[in-house]
């Protein structure tokens, strides 16, 4: 079993030719984005970084993940600037760790695909959304109301 401060990474997953189908270009393997899922403790809270595909490939890298947050017992932060894809597999991730999480979850640079997912699936109301500064990332100085203009 991982220790809470490892990171969890996943190697590449290579896209597999279409049978027969010579004629059809496939997206260059330097376009797609392997999955990963990092877990960094510190002495305040738990930060996730989730890169690439988060798909049924990562189950038990994210099962992992769960149990290093759980026994961290702090607040977490979730880092998903660079998710390229998720299915329910992430979904069921994020459900998970506000399960095993003291407050609310948080997510921070999410990009627009993954906020249609949370909002489709209804578990953006179990977390929360923080809109960081542009060079700031997870910690960063926020600002509570949008600026005026």
């Amino acid at each position: 079993m991982g220790e809470a401060n490892t990171p969890h990474a996943v190697g590449s997953v290579e896209p597999a030719a279409a049978p027969g189908r010579d004629d059809v270009a496939l997206v260059g393997t330097d376009e797609i984005e392997p999955g990963s899922v990092h877990v960094i403790v510190d002495d305040i809270h738990a930060r996730v970084v989730l890169s690439g595909e988060i798909d049924a490939d990562l189950s038990a890298d994210l099962q992992q993940a769960t149990e290093d947050v759980r026994e961290a017992g702090l607040p977490v932060d979730v880092d998903v600037h660079h998710v390229t894809f998720m299915d329910s597999s992430g979904v069921a991730f994020l459900a998970r760790l506000t399960s095993v999480t003291p407050g609310r979850v948080r997510l921070h640079n999410t990009p627009p695909t993954v906020k249609f997912l949370l909002e489709v699936t209804s578990i953006g109301t179990m977390l929360d959304i923080v809109e960081d500064e542009a060079d700031g990332g997870p910690g960063a100085p926020r600002a509570t109301e949008p600026a005026e203009g």
